[in-house]
Order: C-alpha cells, then structure tokens, then sequence
C-alpha cells in the first residue's frame, strides 16, 4: 500500500501527532493499489476491488510542543474535575 507523508507537531508529554499537511506520498507501485500511478485506468468503480486503504504513515516532525496534546489536555482535565 501507498503511504503518504505528514508533517506536524509532535506533543511531548504524550507522544501523539498533530498533522499539519501532507507533504508527499510514497508509491508502492502496485497494480492492485488504487492509490498508485502503476494502478490501471481500466480498472474503475464500482467493479474494482483493489486495495484503497493507505499503509500507516510517515511523520515527520517539523516542531515539538512540551505539552499534552488537545485531546489528551481535555481528557485530563475531564478526569480531574470527577475527582
């Protein structure tokens, strides 16, 4: 499968990834992709069952925040207010 490449924040405290865009893509260069140029033009939906997922991926941090990421800030302080 094909996987793109992201850029972001990386959140310290937590580890999580804030993509910010997609700067490229990887191509798998597989026929049976249909996100690969190598994938044929013939092969059209409804009919064409080949894979459409992406592979995970590739991040590269472009900064880092010492901090909790928003979801993780917002659960932790769901958490404290049930204390």
């Amino acid at each position: 499968m094909c996987q793109r490449i992201a850029q972001g924040t990386r959140w310290a405290r937590c580890g999580h990834f804030q993509r910010h865009f997609i700067r490229g893509i990887v191509d798998c260069a597989s026929y049976r992709c249909s996100n690969s140029v190598k994938h044929p033009d013939s092969c059209i939906r409804p009919n064409c069952h080949c894979i459409r997922d992406w592979s995970a991926e590739i991040q590269e941090d472009i900064d880092t925040a010492d901090d909790y990421c928003w979801a993780c800030r917002s659960a932790r302080e769901r958490a404290a207010g049930r204390s």
